[in-house]
């Protein structure tokens, strides 16, 4: 375990052992965020993205060994200066445990992790109806850098 800002609370560093618990973890986030959205790609994602070199912290309550919140980084590259940074690739609190200041420790432990590791950088994406992730994004100083796009085509193929 390792010393954690909010009171009340410790943080272990997870490893690949945890891919259940982070397939569970990534259920609920999306579970809140697009519950008519399928989840069957999560587990693949995690199985792809999942490894010794992606950190990936846990919170738990001090009289308990069940994670209520957590933080996992991956890789990405800058879109400006080509060069490898942490991303965020989930960052989830329970809604029992939320409003306590976990997501903001979480987020300083992953800069904290990052500068520590010589990066100078580290990205995330929001949904853009998640008003609350973006407030607390910019309180801590993140800045949109680019717009993410898309356009969905047909299934249908031609010819």
């Amino acid at each position: 375990m390792t010393c954690f800002p909010v009171s009340g609370y410790q943080l272990r560093r997870g490893s690949p052992l945890d891919q259940a618990s982070l397939v569970k973890f990534m259920e609920c986030n999306w579970r809140e965020l697009a519950p008519d959205h399928p989840r069957q790609h999560l587990a693949s994602t995690v199985d792809r993205y999942l490894a010794a070199d992606t950190p990936l912290w846990w919170v738990q309550p001090q009289a308990s060994s069940a994670a209520i919140a957590c933080l996992w980084l991956g890789w990405a590259t800058d879109q400006d200066n080509g060069q490898i940074h942490p991303y965020l690739l989930l960052l989830y609190v329970n809604p029992d445990h939320r409003r306590r200041g976990l997501a903001s420790a979480l987020l300083e432990t992953a800069h904290s992790w990052t500068m520590e590791a010589g990066y100078q950088q580290i990205s995330l994406q929001v949904l853009s109806h998640n008003q609350a992730a973006q407030s607390l994004y910019e309180k801590l100083g993140y800045q949109p850098q680019a717009i993410l796009m898309r356009r969905r085509l047909p299934s249908e193929t031609c010819c």
